[in-house]
């Protein structure tokens, strides 16, 4: 989690020093982790490198309207600069990202100068090249609309499985469809279907003994659908191991 920690305090920093006027309530973006997006790896929702996952710099931290307590990780939203012509690039241009981090209110400061993220305000703070794409450097923070959309992966859903013989910590990733997972289940060739529990973004646990045996996962969106990947992975996985499973139609 300190990974996470440095990348909010980044954020954060960000934030505060662009904020040279009181800004009205609705959604609003701001930018972090330099020209690069370096800064945006690691994250509240575990994927680690962004670049390696296939996220990208198409990515943003949410607020805590928006994040939903890490439900939201994954879920891909639509973004456009909105009502400001002197900073909003002509023609309204708009991205596409997916929510991978977590921006921290900060109740030291009102939210109309400097608390951006700080609830009930809906605000992303985008990669910093995500943002250069919709608005002008020197802006800082613009207002935006935003929509929920499908989320368009290449390839199948990725399970990274972590841990040690009496706990698997299962990441998943690139997620199509919702993007957003409500329910996972796993199943051994020598079990039933289990089912696992959130442990923190989108890393899913489960207790039971794994390891020797072939495994299935089932994974339920937030939209209700369910892929399920059947005997993926191999009887001869080990720890540290990532598996490609089936993805959801878009």
């Amino acid at each position: 989690m300190a990974v996470v920690n440095v990348v909010c305090m980044v954020s954060l920093i960000s934030l505060m020093w662009m904020a040279e006027a009181r800004i009205p309530g609705g959604a609003h973006a701001t930018f972090y982790g330099g020209s690069d997006a370096s800064g945006t790896m690691g994250g509240a929702c575990g994927y680690g490198n962004l670049y390696s996952q296939g996220y990208g710099v198409n990515t943003a931290a949410l607020s805590t309207a928006l994040f939903n307590n890490g439900l939201s990780c994954g879920a891909c939203f639509e973004i456009k600069c909105a009502n400001d012509p002197t900073w909003c690039h002509s023609g309204s241009p708009s991205i596409l990202i997916t929510a991978t981090n977590f921006c921290p209110p900060n109740f030291a400061l009102p939210n109309d100068n400097g608390g951006w993220c700080n609830p009930p305000r809906p605000h992303f703070d985008l990669a910093m090249p995500m943002f250069l794409k919709i608005a002008e450097y020197r802006a800082g923070i613009v207002p935006v609309s935003y929509r929920r959309v499908p989320c368009r992966k290449h390839g199948g859903i990725r399970f990274t499985i972590n841990g040690f013989r009496y706990f698997n910590l299962v990441l998943i990733s690139n997620v199509a469809g919702a993007g957003d997972i409500v329910r996972v289940s796993v199943k051994g060739t020598k079990t039933g279907w289990m089912s696992m529990s959130r442990n923190w973004g989108q890393n899913w646990q489960s207790n039971a003994v794994l390891v020797g045996q072939p495994l299935s996962f089932r994974v339920t969106g937030s939209d209700r659908r369910t892929s399920t990947s059947w005997n993926m992975v191999p009887a001869n996985w080990q720890f540290g191991q990532t598996f490609t499973g089936k993805n959801f139609r878009v």
